[in-house]
């Protein structure tokens, strides 16, 4: 059981949480909520969670706050707008012997990467455009960071050090001209 905020009726676990919440939506978007607390508590923005829950809980209504577990849900923001994308992440958790399929060894190029849907499962073409071209910046990306290999590596310490040797050459008196 917890609480219901008395400005927008969101369900939140505790008093602290209810505070927070009223606190934070104050100062994010004002409105409704800044509006509830200097009506209710002029000071709010100078008290501490606790204190502000005592001061907020008993203007709101008890709500059912159902508690989630990580591990009993799904992770990350689901897939608004994006097709079911329940294939692209190569898990198949459907039958009496809840098999997996993790794709292992697959090789970087075809994976996906976690909670990135497939461009292609994606119902809006922008985001699948979006997709598609942060996938190719990544591969650039990565591609820049493991640096060319062979007598090419480094072109521009290479040329660093020939002007070095150049200047040591040019000062060294017994050198032969």
């Amino acid at each position: 059981m917890g609480y219901a905020c008395p400005v927008c009726d969101t369900p939140q676990r505790d008093g602290e949480h209810l505070a927070h919440h009223l606190a934070f939506t104050a100062m994010l978007h004002g409105d409704d909520h800044e509006a509830w607390l200097d009506d209710r508590v002029p000071d709010w923005s100078d008290r501490e969670p606790a204190e502000l829950a005592a001061e907020v809980t008993p203007h709101a209504d008890d709500a059912e706050y159902n508690e989630v577990f990580e591990d009993t849900v799904a992770r990350g923001r689901p897939d608004v707008g994006m097709g079911s994308g329940g294939t692209s992440s190569g898990h198949d958790h459907g039958g009496a012997g809840h098999g997996h399929d993790h794709a292992h060894g697959a090789d970087s190029e075809s994976s996906t990467g976690a909670g990135v849907p497939d461009p292609d499962a994606v119902d809006d073409p922008a985001v699948a455009e979006a997709l598609r071209e942060a996938r190719e910046l990544t591969r650039q990306a990565v591609g820049d960071d493991a640096g060319p290999e062979g007598d090419d590596a480094a072109p521009e310490a290479d040329d660093a050090d020939r002007d070095e040797d150049s200047d040591s050459e040019a000062d060294d008196p017994d050198r032969d001209a």
